[in-house]
């Protein structure tokens, strides 16, 4: 087995401008993650029906997909800063006004909700773009992974602060809540953008047909959408299963169980010195593997805990390495964009797997779920199945190849 290699590590937060980014990129995240669970519990209040909730998240969720890829074209075109400090701003508004829309208007909620989604910030964008820029060799394998981990542990984070505000105040102060912390956490994300990169008149823009029609970028979006299926398919599993056996607290134990195993993975594999070819086919086949074996450990929620913790292990490696791949066969200039049609994606898949997970359950039972799953990342590793590898870290060679 390879020893592990801290001095990836070392080598990013000695490379000036990647804890800064790092950090302020995850707290002006943060709010948007936190602020899911008040929105839901305000619109249940609203209109007293969770069925109410769902369609006020579903409305945010349709916002976000179509809003992610024209601000990440714009800012690839004019420079993250403005686009993400804007949008930031707008999106604090939109949730102000939410918060305080009178119970009469409930029926409002979706516009606004809808309007908020499309304002979210492109943050995870315009970040994703940002590191080839910054870091090269094994610090960038190193800062996708860690990159893909920090956004699991917000996942974790996020829902439970929220939930936190909610239990303590109200839902429309954890709205509130989540509207100031993004003002100020977006303006300090957004203060730390560079310029556009400078683009050639002589050369024609890639349009956006042209960005995701390609025999690389394509697949490695579609595999990320087929895994966040996958991954909004497991979530919902999870809460069936706590329901199916009397204590909801049990969901949430596992969904940090599941979580603590993909922290665990994404660190280990940063570390790990890269000497060998980086196939990601080959670490979507160990998601649909460990899928597979929670199948088999929905006995208990012991067994349980146990399959999600090591099948968790692979999931920030698998998403880090999509992100890689797909950062490094996009020209700098649309980096920003295919990140942005990434997202979008992602959202997509959130939707439908939640909401095919649910027929599953009640049609065959949780553990179906699981084997549903299995099959999302199945077709996610047949999808990627061409995609060349991560080449061994600081390869000049290979390094020149991938700039041009």
């Amino acid at each position: 087995m390879r020893s592990m290699d801290l001095s990836a590590y070392r080598a990013l937060w000695r490379t000036r401008g990647v804890a800064s980014l790092l950090a302020s990129a995850l707290v002006a995240r943060l709010p948007v993650m936190a602020s899911m669970v008040p929105v839901s519990f305000l619109a249940k209040d609203a209109a007293g029906s969770f069925g109410w909730a769902g369609v006020v998240a579903g409305a945010y969720s349709v916002g976000t997909a179509v809003g992610g890829p024209i601000w990440s074209r714009l800012a690839d075109r004019r420079g993250g800063r403005w686009v993400v400090i804007g949008t930031g701003m707008a999106w604090s508004v939109a949730m102000v006004v939410l918060a305080l829309l009178p119970g009469d208007l409930y029926r409002a909620m979706p516009v606004v909700s809808a309007i908020a989604g499309a304002f979210v910030s492109p943050v995870t964008a315009t970040l994703r773009a940002a590191w080839p820029r910054l870091v090269q060799g094994s610090r960038l394998r190193a800062v996708y992974a860690l990159d893909a981990t920090a956004q699991e542990v917000l996942f974790a984070i996020g829902p439970m602060l929220g939930a936190l505000v909610v239990s303590f105040a109200s839902p429309r102060a954890g709205v509130l809540s989540a509207a100031a912390v993004a003002m100020a956490s977006i303006w300090w994300y957004g203060v730390q953008q560079q310029p556009a990169v400078k683009h050639d008149e002589n050369v024609q823009r890639l349009t956006a047909p042209q960005l995701l029609w390609h025999r690389y970028r394509l697949p490695l979006i579609l595999a990320f959408a087929l895994c966040v299926t996958a991954f909004a398919s497991v979530s919902l599993g999870i809460v069936a299963f706590a329901d199916e056996h009397g204590n909801r607290l049990i969901a949430g134990v596992l969904e940090s169980v599941w979580a603590l195993g993909s922290l665990i993975g994404g660190v280990i594999v940063g570390a790990l010195p890269g000497r060998r070819n980086s196939f990601v086919w080959r670490r979507a086949l160990l998601i649909a593997a460990g899928m597979l074996l929670c199948v088999f450990a929905t006995s208990s929620p012991v067994t349980l805990g146990i399959g999600l913790l090591l099948s968790g292990c692979v999931l920030a490696p698998t998403v880090g390495a999509l992100y890689e791949r797909l950062g490094t066969m996009t020209p700098d200039s649309v980096r920003t964009e295919i990140f942005g049609w990434m997202g979008s994606g992602a959202m997509i898949g959130g939707a439908v797997g939640s909401a095919v997970s649910g027929v599953v359950v009640e049609s065959f039972g949780v553990r179906y779920v699981w084997v549903m799953a299995a099959g999302l990342a199945l077709l996610a590793a047949l999808a990627v199945l061409h995609v060349p590898p991560h080449r061994p870290a600081d390869d000049p060679v290979v390094e020149e190849v991938a700039v041009a």
